[in-house]
């Protein structure tokens, strides 16, 4: 079970506050007067090596760029995030040498990769292709001072320090879901939870934009979708929908934090919101009033209506010609009120107009109780005591080529409660503490599925208690990075003791981009 009864908290932010919370805003610590080390950032480099003077960014450093169209974006972007903090100006220009480098055009790397090399002269970051480019600033980010953060004038000093980090990652899918259908979300929110992803290096944002609360996307052959099922949310309210330009707005954005979006569209269950906008859908006519509750299984799709899949193609036709991106998720869990029978008839005719208009099909790991398509992605949201048999189920499906991106319930869906006392969030599938969250290996993880079949990790968020940007930020850190390392990470780099001494350094970081967090007692946070 995915989602379950939870009535949303009343008196959030109280409670959020007594619950240890850091305070948003909260002064950082001072500007250390030394450089951190090379290796202490999050997501753990692949490789690296200290050594040499460290890198004092002044008021006469340059931030050097090739002379391409990417090269300059990222460097603009590093300007942006440095100029307020350090009070200098940092040109961006192709001229000159020295200062920070920014380098496109490096050979046998992967599209990803990059190598950051600091030394007194300067930092120059190398990659072949700008997503590389993109990453290597994160970890220039993170080696510098917190207050850098800061968007006021900060004392510095503003050191890197010394010596090669050569970093790439182990899995290609790196992704975090936010649920904007439970509660809906504005651009804005979205936007900066894409920038709070992207420090940590993560690369895909899968957005849940339908299911029984709330239809949040404007389909243009199919109005009523956005204007009648996107009017409410969990526990009434108004609810909110994108239109078509808001999304491609999202869509560009992550675009330039080097995330691609993955839409969902579950079906043929969570349909309420589709049900009840129009009577035709349903196999009695008969269209359903809009639902504000957190109970789940109880809806489908009228498999054997022809308009079903008129329907079907309308959606997905009109969202692949707004996305950008490889995938199109079609959920598919918690299909309790279609049989068996009709769930395989309906992906059967699904999965095909997903390919129809060139994209690839990603659905919940029960897609594998039908037939996958060629290239199609479970997402396994399983948990440690699932059953054998659901298990086995998946496996086979890898082992017959079936990609699996690992999302296990009880490790890191981002709404389960730290601990009993958490004032936010659910616990269905137990208590999940930081520890826990990052504390196992997805190449290992499922009995039965080959390594290769791994595409990579992804942390949800849904959202039945979840109603603002301070919800997300509390229930998101620190388990996000954890999620992030897993995913980025060599596997011989992981282990908890050292882990957590790296993400307790991040603390400091997110009080100063005013990022509320929960101060669990397993990571040694430094004293304020």
């Amino acid at each position: 079970m995915r989602q379950h009864r939870t009535p949303r908290l009343l008196g959030t932010l109280l409670l959020v506050a007594a619950a240890g919370i850091s305070v948003v805003g909260a002064a950082p610590t001072a500007a250390a007067k030394t450089a951190a080390p090379l290796g202490q950032v999050v997501p753990a480099p692949a490789s690296v090596h200290p050594g040499g003077s460290a890198y004092r960014i002044t008021g006469d450093t340059r931030i050097r760029v090739d002379d391409s169209r990417d090269a300059r974006r990222v460097g603009e972007y590093l300007a942006d995030i440095l100029r307020p903090s350090t009070g200098y100006r940092l040109p961006v220009t192709s001229h000159g040498g020295g200062g920070i480098q920014l380098r496109l055009g490096a050979q046998g790397m992967g599209g990803e990769a990059y190598r950051l090399d600091s030394g007194r002269g300067g930092v120059t970051i190398t990659a072949a292709k700008p997503a590389g480019l993109f990453h290597g600033v994160q970890t220039l980010r993170q080696l510098l001072p917190a207050a850098v953060e800061k968007n006021s004038v900060q004392p510095g000093p503003w050191l890197v320090a010394g010596g090669t980090i050569e970093d790439s990652p182990r899995y290609g899918y790196r992704g975090a879901m936010l649920d904007v259908s439970r509660h809906f979300f504005s651009v804005g929110q979205v936007k900066r939870y894409i920038d709070e992803l992207a420090l940590y290096k993560v690369n895909k944002l899968h957005l849940h934009l339908s299911d029984d609360q709330g239809w949040r996307i404007a389909i243009d052959s199919w109005p009523r979708l956005a204007a009648y099922g996107g009017s409410t949310q969990v526990d009434g309210g108004t609810g909110g929908s994108y239109t078509k330009a808001d999304y491609q707005e999202i869509v560009r954005y992550a675009a330039s934090r080097y995330l691609e979006v993955v839409p969902e569209i579950d079906m043929p269950g969570h349909t309420n919101a589709a049900l009840a906008s129009y009577a035709q859908l349903n196999c009695d006519g008969v269209a359903p009033p809009l639902y504000t509750g957190t109970d789940v299984g109880f809806s489908s799709l009228c498999v054997a209506k022809p308009v079903t899949y008129d329907f079907v193609d309308d959606v997905i036709r009109e969202l692949a010609a707004i996305t950008p991106g490889r995938y199109l998720h079609i959920g598919g869990d918690e299909a309790h009120s279609t049989s068996h029978a009709d769930y395989v008839t309906f992906m059967d005719k699904v999965q095909p107009i997903v390919a129809k208009y060139g994209k690839t099909v990603v659905g919940w790991h029960q897609l594998t109780g039908a037939t996958p398509a060629k290239g199609a992605i479970a997402q396994y949201w399983g948990l440690d005591d699932t059953s054998a048999e659901e298990k086995a189920q998946v496996a086979k499906a890898a082992r017959n080529g079936t990609g699996l991106v690992l999302s296990p319930a009880d490790r890191i869906y981002l709404d389960m409660k730290y601990t009993a006392d958490t004032p936010l969030g659910q616990d269905w599938a137990g208590l999940v503490e930081v520890k826990r969250a990052y504390d196992w290996d997805p190449g290992t993880y499922l009995p039965g599925a080959p390594s290769s079949a791994i595409r990579g990790v992804e942390a949800p968020l849904w959202t039945e208690t979840i109603v603002t940007g301070a919800d997300i930020d509390y229930m998101t850190f620190p388990r996000l990075p954890g999620v992030a390392e897993l995913g980025w990470s060599p596997a011989s780099t992981h282990d908890w003791d050292t882990y957590k001494v790296r993400l307790a350094a991040q603390g400091p970081r997110w009080e100063a981009l005013g990022i509320g967090y929960y101060k669990s007692p397993q990571v040694p946070w430094p004293a304020a």
